[in-house]
């Protein structure tokens, strides 16, 4: 995979920059803004060269045949968003206790249409297990793919998720319309 996915990036001319986080063990890895399905393959790519045994939560309507299998080789956990947010929260903590390594990946946002307000699981997760945030982006003018500041959760929820939101501000999207503002 790791193969494959420097050939897609270089035939679409993204590239890697930055450190890999993977000498964290674990961490919440927020990849924003989400404005597009692409977002997924060129994120998917880079943290394979960068060598990170990623898992990442998608709805649970995506998990049919074959479509779930691929998703589960390549880290999908799925999830049910009409369940209780404090549920999904806690089942994401439970799989920090369980890996020795885990990079956990979230679209705060959501969705990928524009989001003023982002759900704030990614942060409850971190929080609970105890573990730093990683900020990932995709910047789609520059064609680039890392890795952010590091954040350790304070507690202060407002206050933290505004310093990683202001990074963002920084990033421009596929769609820079659906970013963070």
């Amino acid at each position: 995979m790791k193969l494959l996915s420097k050939l897609i990036l270089w035939l679409s001319g993204w590239k890697v920059v930055g450190e890999s986080p993977k000498s964290l063990g674990k961490f919440v890895m927020v990849a924003a803004p989400h404005t597009s399905n692409w977002d997924f393959v060129y994120a998917r790519a880079a943290f394979y060269i960068m060598d990170i045994k990623l898992k990442y939560t998608i709805k649970k309507e995506l998990f049919f045949f074959p479509l779930g299998v691929i998703l589960k080789k390549m880290g999908g956990i799925p999830i049910n968003r009409s369940k209780k947010k404090g549920n999904m929260v806690n089942q994401m903590a439970e799989h920090f206790k369980n890996y020795k390594e885990l990079a956990l990946m979230v679209t705060p946002e959501g969705t990928r249409s524009y989001s003023p307000e982002w759900k704030k699981g990614f942060y409850y997760i971190a929080l609970q297990s105890k573990v730093p945030i990683v900020l990932g982006y995709l910047d789609y003018p520059k064609k680039t793919a890392g890795v952010g500041p590091i954040i350790h959760p304070t507690g202060d929820v407002d206050a933290d998720i505004e310093r990683i939101k202001a990074f963002y501000r920084t990033i421009t999207p596929k769609y820079p319309e659906k970013g963070v503002k």
